[in-house]
């Protein structure tokens, strides 16, 4: 094993002059010789826009904010920095292996974990080609832990603890404003524990995906690193904005992004489908990082304040334990006014003093047209009585206040019949 960077810088140069020869632009990124046993192919480019670039459109927010001048520190099985999405001019820095010995660089990968991670927070967008990173000026420092597959189901063991908590130190000494964990256990490790808080203090912004165990199992279950303090734990949505089933449930999860049959940038070239929660965080890191060059004076805890009240509302309100804030949202992230600052207290309400000279204006116009109404009714009523009396007078003069004629009395009162005798009991 002591032997591995000898052979792995001798390998990528015996590579590098193959290309030289064959005039193709050599791939810096080759896994070194001898470390991938079985490196997963190159796949087909895919041409139609993803669901979760359609659904989040980051590109109504590239006006505004691209990711310039933040570094996002990808903490998993390596990243291929010679895919042509990920290859553009330091957007991939050479980074660190922490899996194996030696000082090997981590722009490398042989499984595409990483590689689909980096290419969701920054690949370019390519023509022909429908899928692009949300934030594809940030730069991608790549901190190599595993050789394979990360597992987001509860299996932290399969990973070393300590190149775990080491590649985190790693990328906040380097100056990570945004570090990316797809990965989650339910095992607490102080080393790694101790290595958040470290990134916390100096600033970062840690993202990590909330797992995938929830399938068949009741809600509760621990998840590391998302329970940590200061770190923001990711659950997944699929395109019809309902938590995936496997996507953990618990108070860790603070928001959440695409996860369900999400396409992803795959070592060497082109695409593939892939799901999780580990595909969802980089959504989240992504935005960070959208956030984090729009607004350089915000904190890494305004940062994580400002995703989560601008998310968008999900099905299963603010603040549940399956959707935390909601669906985050690129665009409100950046553009949305907010002031982390708490409101300032109004000044207590202090009333006008009172207009007289409009007051006693108001009180004489009120008693003017009390006046002019009494004065309108009595001389309608006077009016009536005249014309009464025009209509009364003369008629009793003709008939020298005789009375007129009235109908005459009958000479017998009439006698009410009573009605047909009812019997309420039947006659015998």
């Amino acid at each position: 094993m002591r032997r591995l960077p000898a052979l792995a810088a001798a390998g990528a140069l015996a590579a590098a002059v193959v290309h030289l020869v064959s005039g193709e632009t050599p791939a810096y990124a080759a896994p070194p010789a001898g470390v991938c046993h079985d490196p997963e192919p190159a796949h087909e480019r895919v041409q139609a826009r993803p669901w979760p670039q359609q659904t989040l459109d980051p590109q109504r927010v590239w006006p505004r904010s691209r990711g310039a001048g933040v570094l996002v520190a990808v903490i998993d099985s390596g990243v291929d920095a010679d895919h042509p999405q990920l290859r553009g001019p330091g957007k991939v820095r050479a980074g660190r292996d922490f899996f194996l010995p030696g000082a090997l660089p981590g722009a490398f990968d042989c499984v595409s974990h990483g590689t689909g991670v980096a290419g969701i927070i920054a690949a370019d967008p390519l023509p022909g080609v429908g899928f692009h990173g949300v934030a594809p000026d940030a730069q991608i420092l790549p901190v190599r832990i595993t050789d394979r597959d990360i597992s987001d189901r509860g299996e932290s063991l399969r990973i070393n603890p300590d190149a775990v908590a080491g590649g985190i130190r790693y990328a906040a000494d380097q100056g990570a404003r945004v570090i990316n964990l797809s990965l989650a256990g339910f095992s607490d490790f102080p080393g790694i524990r101790a290595a958040v808080a470290y990134a916390v203090a100096k600033d970062a912004v840690v993202v990590a995906a909330a797992g995938n165990s929830q399938q068949n199992t009741p809600a509760g279950l621990p998840s590391y690193p998302a329970s940590y303090d200061g770190v923001l734990g990711v659950g997944a949505v699929d395109r019809s904005g309902a938590r995936m089933a496997t996507s953990q449930i618990g108070p860790y999860v603070d928001i959440v992004a695409p996860g369900a049959q999400v396409l992803a940038t795959t070592r060497v070239d082109g695409h593939t489908e892939a799901g999780g929660t580990s595909f969802a965080a980089p959504f989240v890191s992504a935005t960070a990082a959208l956030v984090r060059s729009a607004w350089p004076h915000l904190s890494a805890a305004q940062v994580i304040q400002r995703l989560k009240a601008t998310a968008a509302p999900a099905r299963g309100g603010r603040g549940s334990d399956a959707y935390g804030a909601g669906l985050v949202d690129p665009y409100r992230a950046v553009t949305d006014g907010l002031d982390p600052e708490k409101p300032a207290a109004l000044p207590a309400f202090l009333p006008p003093p009172p207009d007289t000279a409009r007051l006693e204006k108001a009180a004489r116009s009120r008693e003017t047209g009390t006046t002019a109404k009494w004065l309108t009714g009595a001389t309608i009523g006077a009016l009536v009585l005249a014309g009464l009396a025009a209509a009364v007078l003369p008629r009793g003069n003709r008939r020298r206040w005789r009375p007129g004629r009235v109908a005459s009395m009958p000479s017998e009162p009439r006698v009410a019949e009573p009605p047909e005798q009812v019997f309420l009991i039947p006659r015998r």
